[in-house]
């Protein structure tokens, strides 16, 4: 079984993003593999969590305390996990993950994406890092990106390591490809 985490919005609640975290979240479980998320069931970050359990998979949400009641923890995680600090709560997500899929998302996802994805190229693991973007959220960011590898301030093969798909089938099987 893969541990898949998902990094995902707290805070939308534009339908086709919350349908896109619940396909994924489904995906997760019918490949048979785990999810592993921020801990928290509103928005996107509860929508993969909840059609994750609905599709029979297991869910770990790792929260920190000062955000259990601003994300309204999700209680109904097969493991919740109460950490004292954001960074416990990423060293946390990311020890307990086999790979990783960012969604559209804010600051916070941004955040996490970019950590990985940097883990990644400075060889610290050798996990996938999965960007699914079917709407084209991403767009500009990766416009930006290829920009900074004709400066020279991304290699080509850095920028290579963030794995991107449209398809939710893609993004799991990039997941299970180690």
């Amino acid at each position: 079984m893969t541990a898949i985490c998902v990094y995902c919005a707290s805070g939308v609640s534009d339908p086709r993003h919350l349908d896109l975290a619940a396909e994924v979240g489904s995906a997760i479980a019918r490949a048979g593999h785990q999810l592993v998320s921020g801990g928290g069931n509103v928005s996107m970050m509860g929508a993969v969590a909840r059609a994750t359990r609905a599709a029979g998979g297991h869910t770990v949400g790792v929260i920190p305390k000062a955000l259990v009641h601003r994300e309204v923890a999700d209680t109904d995680a097969d493991e919740l996990v109460v950490t004292d600090t954001m960074r416990e709560r990423k060293q946390l997500m990311d020890d307990r993950a086999d790979a990783f899929i960012a969604l559209p998302g804010g600051l916070g996802t941004l955040e996490e994406l970019f950590e990985t994805w940097t883990g990644a190229v400075l060889g610290m693991h050798q996990k996938p890092v999965v960007l699914l973007d079917p709407f084209g959220f991403y767009t500009p960011l990766l416009t930006w990106l290829e920009g900074l590898r004709e400066s020279g301030f991304v290699s080509a093969q850095g920028l290579s390591m963030l794995r991107r798909t449209e398809s939710v089938t893609d993004a799991i099987s990039l997941c299970e490809s180690r």
